[in-house]
């Protein structure tokens, strides 16, 4: 959940699929509260919960290019960016701790965040290579960890914990995110702007999903996260949120189309520049509801609506008035990547002209 550093800087199209993604999380976990949905609505909050995570990897993967493409000292820049993901980690076992029935996604983006990092230093063709590598070996690594699993538990709780987040985690596995976070990367590289890549991914996008998804709703063959289908069924909604996305933000600037895409663009914008202190704030939230009054076994519309529009709409508030989020301004102190807190609001004309 890293992310550039100020208004002005940013690119648009990581921040907005960032709050995609935070988005995207809200709704997965608020779904706890209306228990009682039809098979099409559950549908639904099914791939958008599948949506979350890989895309937060993605985006964790521009966001750490982008460092490196602004770093003057690879040292003090990979320092920063182990140190972040410490933290990540730290914060995610804390948050594990306050009793939510959310499970805790930021140990394994922290790992991820060591892992990832530096891997960008190598040139696009070798990273293109260990990012299909890793895709190819993803599922039997996976499988054997869990077939061995006993042994990781037998060497302490540490260990276990390690090889959860990376290998053999029932929600959230480096193993499979580490491919969309070195896409994330490559993407930079290449540019957020509608070109024969971008068209590319626009139809592998239902030729990764469909057959993947209907394999797992009719039960064709055995489908566990992790696996080969599971990985395509992610793959295919993030290449459809980021093409979707890039179509957006890079449609021509006529007046019309700036008003349009201000209206869409800017709350989910906000999101994602907030969506670490987002993040943190929905949990204390449904943890609070949890440890008073437990998980609902019928459905709880007020509770729905106070964890999606209810923080979507305090997050707004904060970026439109404030600025900087409170946890992304403390990881900005503590990573010595200094944010203000009130960040200046950019000219619209600015807005418009500048191209992720």
């Amino acid at each position: 959940m890293s992310s550039d550093d100020g208004h002005a800087k940013r690119l648009i199209v990581p921040d907005v699929l960032r709050g995609v993604a935070i988005l995207a999380m809200l709704i997965a976990h608020a779904a706890p509260f209306l228990p009682d949905l039809p098979w099409a609505a559950r549908f639904l909050s099914g791939n958008i919960n599948d949506l979350a995570s890989p895309l937060f990897a993605l985006v964790m993967g521009m966001s750490a290019q982008l460092l490196w493409n602004r770093s003057r000292s690879t040292p003090v820049t990979l320092m920063q960016q182990i140190v972040r993901g410490i933290i990540l980690v730290l914060l995610g076992l804390w948050m594990a701790s306050w009793g939510s029935w959310v499970a805790i996604v930021l140990q394994p983006l922290g790992v991820l965040l060591v892992v990832g990092v530096p891997l960008l230093l190598l040139g696009t063709r070798m990273l293109w290579a260990v990012a299909l590598f890793v895709l190819v070996i993803s599922q039997p690594v996976v499988s054997a960890a869990r077939e061995g699993a006993w042994w990781f538990f037998a060497q302490g709780q540490a260990a276990s914990s390690l090889a959860d987040w990376t290998l053999n985690g029932n929600h959230y596995r480096v193993m499979n995110l580490l491919p969309f976070f070195l896409l994330g990367a490559l993407l930079i590289r290449r540019g957020l702007k509608r070109d024969g890549f971008l068209w590319t991914m626009a139809v592998l996008a239902p030729v990764m999903y469909l057959p993947a998804t209907a394999i797992k709703a009719l039960d064709l063959v055995p489908v566990t996260t992790g696996d080969y289908f599971d990985t395509l069924h992610d793959a295919g909604l993030v290449f459809a949120v980021y093409v979707l996305i890039v179509l957006i933000v890079t449609a021509k600037a006529s007046p019309r189309n700036l008003r349009v895409r201000d209206a869409v663009v800017t709350p989910v914008r906000a999101w994602g520049q907030l969506a670490l202190s987002l993040y943190l704030l929905h949990v204390a939230v449904i943890a609070a509801w949890n440890n008073g009054l437990g998980r609902p076994d019928h459905n709880i519309p007020v509770g729905w609506l106070l964890i999606v529009p209810g923080m979507g709409l305090i997050a707004w508030l904060w970026w439109r008035y404030v600025g900087t989020g409170p946890v992304e301004w403390l990881m900005g102190f503590v990573t010595r990547r200094p944010k203000p807190l009130r960040q200046p609001r950019p000219h619209r004309r600015d807005e418009a002209e500048r191209r992720a």
